[in-house]
């Protein structure tokens, strides 16, 4: 690593050190303040998009858990199949707009079985899941219109919402959090996943090189496809895919920088499957 980098990534550690004390708290409040909590999964990528961490607080506080699979029109359904270890989870598209009355459904089910010390208290129901899983729009879906604010990019959530999805129900989403554990401005591969898997944002990565090095070594015929250029690596491609759009520097040389960029955030915006 070079020494500029070195120093890069140092300081990026020191600002994640600061970031990682508030996440606790987020979560904390979540579980604490819900009586039912649904963590939102990407359906490409659900083991990638699991926090057992949290998972494992929310049952030793004896809290009722719903897996919600968003996203699954970018999936085939044989990848969804038998999924025994997720029980229970609904399967949602936000942007399909499917599976919203089953999971609002669940939902009631669910807050028939919470025991309130006053009968006029609602029940809260809070959504947790990595940044960019979708929790705002599954909402959105829930509820039947755009009441929670979203958007593509990671972390557009900044603090908590509170929306009613009924009289007695009230919905509330927060920030994505990434687990403390795997928060990390300095492992590449994590960084690497987390861009794959959309929580972190392709404008706001440092390294998009190692990125698109990292999406592109078991989806090479996906990326050829999609492109309709045939590469070695991700250098070629990279070279390749900057001659074929004109993304130069001043010099004549392929901006590298910004076709990753190009490349993370055609991934990101699903473009690429």
């Amino acid at each position: 690593m070079s020494t500029k980098r070195q120093r890069r990534a140092e300081k990026g550690l020191t600002k994640a050190r600061k970031q990682k004390k508030k996440f606790p708290e987020l979560l904390d409040k979540v579980v604490e303040t819900s009586d039912i909590i649904l963590q939102v999964l990407d359906s490409r990528f659900i083991e990638e998009t699991r926090n057992k961490e949290i998972e494992n607080l929310i049952k030793k506080k004896g809290k009722k858990f719903l897996y919600v699979l968003n996203k699954s029109d970018l999936v085939k359904e044989k990848k969804l199949e038998g999924l025994k270890e997720l029980v229970p989870y609904v399967l949602v598209s936000a942007t399909k707009r499917s599976g919203g009355k089953e999971l609002r459904d669940k939902i009631k089910y669910l807050a028939r079985s919470v025991v309130k010390p006053f009968d006029s208290e609602r029940i809260s129901v809070g959504f947790i899941g990595y940044p960019n899983t979708g929790k705002s729009s599954v909402i959105n879906l829930l509820i039947g219109k755009k009441s929670a604010k979203t958007s593509s990019a990671a972390g557009f959530t900044k603090g908590f919402q509170k929306l009613r999805l009924s009289r007695d129900i009230v919905l509330m989403d927060s920030p994505g959090v990434i687990p403390k554990k795997e928060y990390s401005s300095i492992d590449e591969e994590k960084i690497s996943q987390h861009v794959m898997i959309g929580a972190r944002d392709y404008h706001k990565i440092k390294e998009p090189e190692i990125a698109v090095s990292y999406l592109i070594k078991p989806r090479k015929a996906m990326f050829e496809k999609f492109y309709k250029i045939k590469f070695k690596d991700s250098e070629d491609l990279l070279e390749k895919l900057g001659r074929k759009k004109n993304i130069f520097k001043k010099k004549g040389e392929v901006n590298e920088d910004k076709i990753a960029r190009l490349i993370v955030k055609d991934w990101q915006e699903g473009k690429i499957r």
